[in-house]
This record gives C-alpha cells, sequence and structure tokens, in this order.
C-alpha cells in the first residue's frame, strides 16, 4: 500500500517557510523562487486538506496546525539529516554502535578506548547515552553497556564489574573529621541516584540502621550529577569510587564512610544475539572484558 507521505520537496519548503514565516526568506534559503515555495505549500495545504499558513499583506503566519505540524516536520527531518550524514559518514567503515551508561562511558570507558582504537584501527565505535534497557530490535544499536542483573531478553551477557558505591560529600560538608558514622550520615542531605532509588536504604540496613528519610532528597539521573551536587556541599552520596578518581585525587570530594555497599547487580556488557557472530564485536568484548578484568585485579 502507497504510504500517506508528501513530496520531500513540500516538507523541506513548509519547514524553512515555518522556521522564517516568511516565503521570501525561505526561497532565499533554498535557492528557490519565491513562487515556487508558494506552489510547495499550496500543495502540501492541499494533501493535509489543512491549512497551514495565514496569508495576509504584512506577509505569512503558521496557524495552530501549522505550527503543530511544523515542529513535528522538522524533528523527523533532522532525523533523517543525521541518519543520511552517519551512513555517508561510515563508507563502509566497520561500526559499532554502543549503548553506553553516561557516567560509566565518560570516566571509565572513554579513557581505555584509544587502547582499542590502536589494536582494531579498522572498527570505529560510536557511543550514544542510554540509562535503562531497551529493544534492540527498536534500535540501529549493536551493543550496550548498563548496569543491572543482566536480565535483558534476546541477549547474550557479559559481566564486566560490581559497582560498591560509598559515602562522598565535599571536603567542607566532612570538616574536621576524617570519617563519618553512618549515625552522622542520616542527619545530613542524602543526594538520590535515580535509577538506584533504594540505595541509601540498603545502604543503611547493612550498617543496621532504619533511616525513616533515606529515601528523601534530591534526585538526579546521573552519577556525574551527584558528584556536582555533593561538590557543591548540597548533601552526601553514594558513588562507585572509580567513577570519581579525578574528584577524589583532586581533594574535591572525599570518601565519609569506607563501607562500601554491596550489591548482586553489575555493569554488564550486553550484545544481541543477532549479533554474536560478528568479528568486531568478538573483538570489542574480549577487549572490554579483558579491561574489566585487568582493573578488577588493580583494585
Amino acid at each position: 500500500m502507497r504510504r500517506k507521505i508528501p513530496s520531500t520537496t513540500a516538507l523541506i519548503s513548509f519547514e524553512a517557510a515555518a522556521r522564517h514565516e516568511s516565503f521570501t526568506k525561505a526561497a532565499q534559503e533554498l535557492s528557490l523562487t519565491q513562487g515556487a515555495i508558494c506552489r510547495q505549500i499550496a500543495s502540501l495545504e492541499e494533501f493535509l486538506s489543512v491549512e497551514l499558513f495565514r496569508r495576509s499583506r504584512r506577509g505569512v503566519k503558521l496557524t495552530e496546525a501549522g505550527l503543530s505540524y511544523s515542529r513535528r516536520v522538522a524533528t523527523q527531518l533532522d532525523a533523517v539529516e543525521r541518519d543520511t550524514l552517519s551512513v555517508m559518514g561510515q563508507q563502509g567503515a566497520n561500526v559499532i554502535e554502543l549503548a553506553v551508561v553516561p557516567t560509566f562511558g565518560t570516566q571509565w570507558l572513554l579513557p581505555r578506548l584509544k587502547d582499542f582504537q590502536h589494536k582494531h584501527p579498522d572498527v570505529t565505535v560510536n557511543l550514544t547515552n542510554r540509562t535503562r534497557p531497551f529493544l534492540f530490535a527498536d534500535t540501529d544499536f549493536d551493543a550496550a553497556i548498563y548496569f543491572g542483573d543482566a536480565d535483558w531478553s534476546g541477549t547474550e551477557s557479559h559481566r564486566l564489574m560490581g559497582e560498591n558505591p560509598m559515602p562522598v560529600c565535599s571536603p567542607g560538608l566532612l570538616g574536621n573529621s576524617s570519617s563519618l558514622t553512618a549515625g552522622e550520615i542520616a542527619d545530613l542531605p542524602l543526594l538520590q541516584q535515580t535509577t538506584r532509588p533504594y540505595a541509601w536504604r540498603q545502604w543503611f540496613d547493612s550498617q543496621l540502621l532504619n533511616v525513616p528519610r533515606d529515601m528523601t532528597g534530591p534526585r538526579y539521573e546521573l552519577f556525574s550529577m551527584l558528584a556536582q551536587a555533593a561538590m557543591h556541599d548540597m548533601g552526601i552520596a553514594l558513588i562507585p569510587p572509580f567513577l570519581i578518581q579525578r574528584e577524589l585525587q583532586e581533594n574535591r570530594l572525599v570518601i565519609a564512610n569506607p563501607q562500601a555497599l554491596s550489591s548482586i547487580k553489575a555493569y554488564y556488557l550486553m550484545i544481541p544475539e543477532r549479533k554474536v557472530e560478528s568479528a568486531s564485536l568478538r573483538a570489542f568484548r574480549d577487549w572490554l572484558v579483558n579491561q574489566a578484568h585487568s582493573y578488577s585485579l588493580e583494585g
């Protein structure tokens, strides 16, 4: 069945005219005549049976329907442009599209990725932030690094490392003390991690302490956000030390209590079953697992 889609030329003309709210400026941008833009807009309105612009002697103005449609069209055209540039940029290259939890990707993976590039110069690894599981069939991702229990249907999992977060804060919040007891921590503002909502409760439970306010406090989705909030004296956070090594070395953050939160969850490399035979993915998998194992031995 033929798709109910207007011509690309009409959509591009409409997007430019909507952005400028001017047929003349759209024509100049697209190197067309004003008459050509008018004809494209008219054909689009006829196709949709919807008025997109109100015309007057002073120019044109988007209708409510035109404004709504222009936002959607602009988003879709941007996506088509990104996909087109991606295909053009690959030029037959061997590319791995990797979804990765943000702070892990920035603080742990990226500093090591040069080693993989050196060993496999023919493989390009592109990183995109994803904080939660998704359906591989609905995306272009070849693999993902995420934190969880490896329960991800249709995938092959490879454990990388645990997390073991510890209470950290700014030196100012710690004051003259070398460390804080669990009771003292319970009296401080607790910074919460959105994807680990029970972290503080679990940590206090491990200290045999019941804290009614253990799930209260500002919530942040990324560990990098937690680290920034902690550095600015906004409270105390549970963060894996390996994600804030520079901050700890530069004394912008300090470990407030050496008791780590143990968890059965870990960072995993997840590869969809249909991709497990890919030579480039196997090379990346072997390299990544080896890097994680070496890091664990160093720790």
